[in-house]
């Protein structure tokens, strides 16, 4: 079967994008996908997506992680798939689309930046030295200094794999604050199983974690390994935040078609 695909990247997190709204609907095993994310033996990604018809919306995203399976939301990739859907004629001022977590709301600046909403987070636990919440996925965060020397492949799969969330997985960052407004933020993901150059949903459980203003509007700005993104939100108290835009690029890398 030969499967037509677009290659996306979102600083350095990378996505394998087949289009179904505008082509007959293409249905790939968990074990395709997989070979299509591998790096030595297919296209290579972090992640798989499908541009989907949904009534009453723009589109539909349904995302696969690189292991194959359904997985929770992805930032970056939404804001790909924002771009690719422009890009493949879909042209709005402002996007409405639903995703496994629900409905998102986006915007595509005249300088070419993907502004993607996120879910609104009503849940922050505290431990110590790390917090765990849910920004569309679940995530550990951890600030640390010096990150860029933490080996984040080894720590990161100590934690995901631990028995406290091995069952369900959780994704792993380490966060160095740089600035009053900006961090430095390093991910280990779950269905990936190692380091990412950049993480969507964690880039903006870090950046919440991370707010210059105790009540009211924020702006983060967040280095990671892959380039930079922004996350602006307003904070209600420590454990809730509403109005949260994740803001990036999202570049176009190629196109292909493959053999599967």
């Amino acid at each position: 079967m030969k499967v037509l695909f677009h290659k996306y990247q979102g600083t350095g997190n990378d996505f394998i994008i087949i289009d179904n709204y505008h082509n007959e609907p293409t249905l790939l095993s968990a074990e395709q996908i997989k070979k299509l994310c591998n790096r030595h033996f297919g296209i290579g990604a972090d992640g798989l997506m499908f541009l989907n018809k949904k009534a009453g919306y723009d589109f539909d995203m349904l995302y696969y992680n690189a292991d194959g399976n359904e997985s929770s939301m992805c930032g970056n990739g939404g804001r790909c798939l924002v771009k690719f859907a422009y890009n493949s004629g879909i042209h709005k001022s402002a996007y409405h689309f639903t995703a496994i977590d629900g409905e998102h709301e986006a915007e595509i600046e005249t300088n070419g930046l993907v502004y993607l909403k996120m879910q609104d987070v009503h849940n922050v636990k505290q431990y110590g030295n790390y917090a765990v919440l849910n920004t569309g996925s679940p995530h550990f965060v951890k600030f640390a200094a010096n990150v860029e020397n933490i080996d984040v492949v080894e720590s990161g799969s100590g934690i995901r794999y631990s028995s406290e969330f091995e069952k369900e997985g959780i994704n792993v960052n380490f966060v160095e604050t740089l600035d009053e407004d900006k961090i430095y933020v390093r991910t280990y993901e779950r269905g990936v199983e190692d380091e990412t150059l950049s993480c969507g949903t964690g880039v903006t459980a870090a950046a919440l974690l991370s707010a210059h203003n105790e009540n009211g509007f924020n702006t983060v700005n967040v280095k990671t390994p892959g380039g930079n993104l922004s996350v602006e939100f307003n904070k209600v108290d420590d454990e809730h935040f509403t109005d949260i835009w994740l803001c990036g690029p999202a570049v176009f890398v190629f196109r292909g078609e493959i053999d599967i």
